[in-house]
């Protein structure tokens, strides 16, 4: 049965034409994985899947995520990391080891949904490294994913019932239903950059753009790797937020939506 894989070009362009079309056709893929994003059960024959190369020196080791959670994409890791996961581990928790082993290679994983705040649903996203992340220059010891967050301005999350406050300079950008990217200021003050930019496109729900175009604001939440994950509602979604906030590790910020 053909599965439902997304095989980016750069993918592709890593393992040949032919393979990736035995991927796409079924013959390789497999139908159930561990997604390398949230760590949570995936199905590739019910729901779309990204295909994740990794890649050293001499050796490369696919695996894969829930579309929703990462897009299809290369990630360049050192060599004797990669071998010392394909000895050690097995297949379906490569990416996992590979992700502990290699802050440096954090992927942000970034999920939509609606969330209720004051008796109104607010557009959201959330934001969740593969893996802790290193501050540029570090020995690449602990995670410092929301200090560098706050020092860009986001807040950190009492109560999730509270609205958090705009971000200057910030937006969520969507065309045509679909989320391109969130924007911060450019170097210098000159214009904006993509602080994360999807490979593909991802779709959002038409609640989600309807809220969105009401508000024209996206809430922005944001937190460590393991916090979060991937929750199939959003009654659970809320109640991961929740936690990681009474955990003191959340942060979040209102954007301003740009697009439709």
């Amino acid at each position: 049965m053909p599965r439902m894989l997304d095989v980016s070009e750069d993918v592709r362009a890593e393992i040949g034409d032919e393979e990736a079309d035995r991927l796409l056709a079924g013959e390789n893929a497999p139908g159930s994985y561990d997604c390398t994003s949230c760590r949570t059960p995936g199905d590739s024959e019910q729901e779309r899947t990204s295909t994740v190369l990794f890649v050293g020196e001499e050796t490369a080791v696919l695996a894969f995520a829930h579309a929703g959670c990462i897009p299809s994409q290369v990630v360049r890791v050192a060599e004797d990391q990669l071998q010392g996961a394909v000895r050690s581990i097995t297949a379906s928790d490569t990416a996992d080891a590979l992700s502990a082993a290699h802050p440096e290679q954090a992927v942000l994983g970034v999920t939509s949904g609606l969330v209720l705040i004051q008796g109104e649903l607010h557009p959201a996203l959330v934001v969740e490294p593969t893996a802790p992340v290193a501050r540029p220059g570090s020995d690449g010891l602990g995670d410092e994913f929301l200090p560098l967050l706050m020092e860009q301005g986001f807040q950190p999350v009492v109560d999730v019932n509270e609205k958090p406050a705009t971000l200057p300079g910030w937006s969520v950008l969507v065309a045509m239903g679909q989320l391109h990217s969130v924007l911060q200021p450019g170097p210098g003050g000159a214009g904006q950059a993509a602080w994360w930019q999807a490979h593909q496109p991802l779709q959002v729900t038409e609640g989600w753009r309807a809220a969105a175009n009401k508000s024209h604001t996206v809430l922005v939440f944001a937190a460590p790797v393991g916090s979060i994950g991937q929750q199939p509602r959003e009654d659970l979604l809320r109640d991961a937020l929740e936690k990681a906030a009474a955990n003191g590790r959340l942060v979040a910020a209102a954007m301003p939506l740009a697009g439709t």
